[in-house]
């Protein structure tokens, strides 16, 4: 089967049939498309996957009992990215806080250990614009 694609006069004929005005498709357009705030630099870069998805995973040892959360292919300064999650991830003093430890591994991942902290990370990454 052969589709043929509607051509602009065709789009232009059935939008003019329907009576819906240009200035009205393309102010809708502009509303749809969503806003973005200044781009903040980070000294750090955490690039998405090939689907698209931060890369941010989960290691499970010893029986269930060790959960760690893996951050990997960071780009830049690992260490800032270690320290402000360190810092910033929990508020201080709370118990989440004080069993988060922050290990960097191979100069490009790091390594949180304890607590399920996975959905914390992705959620303190896309807070910053990752």
């Amino acid at each position: 089967m052969n589709r043929v694609l509607p051509s602009a006069r065709n789009v232009r004929a059935c939008s003019q049939a329907i009576k819906v005005p240009q200035e009205a498709l393309s102010s809708s357009y502009q509303r749809a498309t969503p806003t973005s705030a200044p781009a903040t630099r980070y000294p750090y870069f955490v690039r998405r996957n090939s689907r698209g998805s931060l890369p941010i995973y989960t290691d499970i040892r010893n029986g269930g009992t060790r959960y760690l959360v893996q951050i990997r292919n960071v780009e830049g300064r690992v260490n800032d990215l270690a320290v402000e999650l360190k810092q910033s991830l929990f508020k201080t003093g709370s118990p989440e806080a004080t069993r988060l430890t922050v290990k960097i591994n191979d100069q490009r991942h790091i390594t949180l250990t304890g607590g399920h902290f996975k959905r914390d990370v992705m959620a303190w990454f896309t807070e910053k614009g990752f």
